[in-house]
Order: C-alpha cells, then sequence, then structure tokens
C-alpha cells in the first residue's frame, strides 16, 4: 500500500451474496471499487455475527486491491497473528475493544499490517489524539456499529474535521463507515476523510450476473465527490 489522499470506495462485503463471495468480490473491483472492507463482528462486542480468520484467509486471493478488516470484535490481541496470516492488509480495532489501544496498535503493525483505530459515534476524535503516530487509518462510524444499512448520523461530520485538523500532514487515513450514499458521501469528503465505506450503496440492484450497477453505484458515489477536495 503506498499512502496518497484520493478519494477511495471500499465496498462491504456485508452487502454482499454471502454464498458467492469470491465473485462478488471480483465484480465490485471489476466494476470500480479501490478497497474491499470486510466487518468482523462477534456477538459480543456489537449485536451481530459475522465473520473469522479464515473466510478472510478464504476471500483474500480473491482480492487484487486491499483487504482492509474492520474488527467489531473484544477482545482484539488474541486474534491479531490469525488475521495477519489471513492476508489482511489494514486491521482496524475499536478504542473501547481493549483497556491499551497503543499496545494493539503496536502488535498490528509488529504483525507486518497497516493499523487502523475505530471511533464509535459516541467516542470523541480527543481519545485518539496521543494515538495519532501509531495508526494508518481512523474509522470514523457513522452509524452505530453491528448492522448494516442504518442512517447516517451527521453529528460526525464535526468530528471528521476534527481529526483532520489532529492528523496534519501525517500520512493517515480518514475512513468513514456507515451511511454512505452519494448524498452523504462529499459531506466527508469535504470534511477530510479520503476511504469511504459503502455496503448497499454499491451493492443494491446488482449482481455476479449483472455487475453493470456496483459500476454505476460506485460512480454515482465518486461522482457525487468530484467538486470537492
Amino acid at each position: 500500500m503506498t499512502f496518497d489522499r484520493n478519494l477511495k470506495i471500499a465496498p462491504s462485503i456485508l452487502s454482499a451474496d454471502f454464498a458467492n463471495f469470491g465473485a462478488e468480490i471480483e465484480a465490485v473491483e471489476a466494476q470500480g471499487a479501490d478497497w474491499i472492507h470486510v466487518d468482523v463482528m462477534d456477538g459480543h462486542f456489537v449485536p451481530n455475527l459475522t465473520f473469522g480468520p479464515p473466510l478472510v484467509k478464504a476471500i483474500r486471493k480473491h482480492i487484487k486491491t486491499v483487504m482492509d478488516v474492520h474488527l467489531m470484535i473484544a477482545p482484539v490481541d488474541p486474534y491479531i497473528e490469525a488475521f495477519a496470516d489471513a492476508g489482511s492488509d489494514v486491521l482496524t480495532a475499536h478504542v473501547e475493544a481493549g483497556p491499551h489501544i497503543h499496545r494493539t496498535l503496536q502488535a498490528i503493525r509488529g504483525a507486518g499490517m497497516k493499523a487502523g483505530v475505530a471511533l464509535n459515534p459516541g467516542t470523541p476524535a480527543s481519545s485518539v489524539e496521543y494515538l495519532m503516530d501509531m495508526v494508518d487509518l481512523i474509522c470514523v462510524m457513522t452509524v452505530n456499529p453491528g448492522f448494516g444499512g442504518q442512517k447516517f448520523i451527521h453529528s460526525q461530520i464535526d468530528k471528521v474535521r476534527e481529526l483532520r485538523s489532529m492528523i496534519g500532514d501525517r500520512p493517515v487515513h480518514i475512513e468513514i463507515d456507515g451511511g454512505i450514499t452519494p448524498e452523504t458521501a462529499p459531506l466527508m469528503r469535504s470534511a477530510g476523510a479520503d476511504v469511504l465505506v459503502a455496503g448497499s450503496a454499491v451493492f443494491k440492484g446488482g449482481s455476479v450476473a449483472d455487475p453493470a450497477p456496483y459500476g454505476t453505484n460506485i460512480r454515482a458515489i465518486r461522482t457525487s465527490c468530484d467538486t470537492l477536495v
């Protein structure tokens, strides 16, 4: 991975056809996805249960771009090596997922991955002020984590602006996860985000047999931000 602040669209496979992940990933990449976002949930830290390291390892061979793995689990530390072995490029943990987020971020980088930290809607930007030199990505949740298809929480726009100021010229991505559409994307892009996770907004209307809507949806999000930063 090389760093830049160009807009990146990261479709979340949480909205893909679970029975056909490999083909879905290949289709959405062919239609213009920049990264692939994988939401890992444990039914404990968030009220839903999704994937583990074996699934991540299974889909790795289908991903030609960046595998962006978002851990909505607690604890995180015992699973870092497993997700590294599975081929994750970016591994993101929540501030609240354990008592020592600094140590967690060190371990993620130590395992050869880019380190991300996620902020729930109620978590202030100040919680990562002293982690700025430990992270490669800050994920701002613009919905409550656990389920796709939720409505965008507008109060997070100011949080993104605050984070962008805190980051300065450091090579740190700001990622937005939740409620991204062609209407909300430019709000977050103008606030300073450069990675937009989109699930239903990308996968709606398409399929492996008919992937063209994936491209249409990705272009709609991208185009909505074209006149911005």
